[in-house]
């Protein structure tokens, strides 16, 4: 999995449009609400010229997959489950195996072997 980038990072939120807010007061990130979701995207600005920056969005807290605290990094897959086997053979654990994002792509949900939570993400348009 060397040299993968990081794709997304998601923030667990009990209300995504409030929170958001708060990061777009503070740091200035771009933001953008999905419709029909209550799911808010951001945009980080660059840091140097080159540097397209980061997104990733506020999840809803649900209590079970997303809990306060439990900021989860996504990192690019060409192959969701030849990468979920690699984990579970290096020492880590599935926690949600390839699931599809509508109109997005895929993405799954694992821990390492020390209990932090990634994930892995496939656009639908590679």
């Amino acid at each position: 999995m060397s040299g993968r980038p990081i794709v997304h990072i998601e923030i667990p939120a009990q209300s995504p449009a409030k929170l958001s807010a708060f990061y777009k007061e503070l740091f200035g990130w771009e933001l953008q609400s999905v419709p029909g979701m209550p799911y808010v995207t951001f945009k980080t600005s660059p840091m140097q010229f080159g540097d397209p920056g980061l997104g990733g969005g506020f999840q809803p807290i649900d209590g079970q997959l997303y809990k306060p605290g439990d900021v989860t990094v996504y990192i690019g897959s060409g192959d969701i489950k030849a990468d979920l086997k690699q984990i579970e053979r290096l020492g880590g654990k599935t926690v949600l195996p390839k699931t599809e994002i509508p109109s997005t792509g895929w993405y799954a949900l694992f821990t390492d072997p020390d209990g932090n939570r990634l994930a892995l993400f496939t656009p639908s348009q590679m």
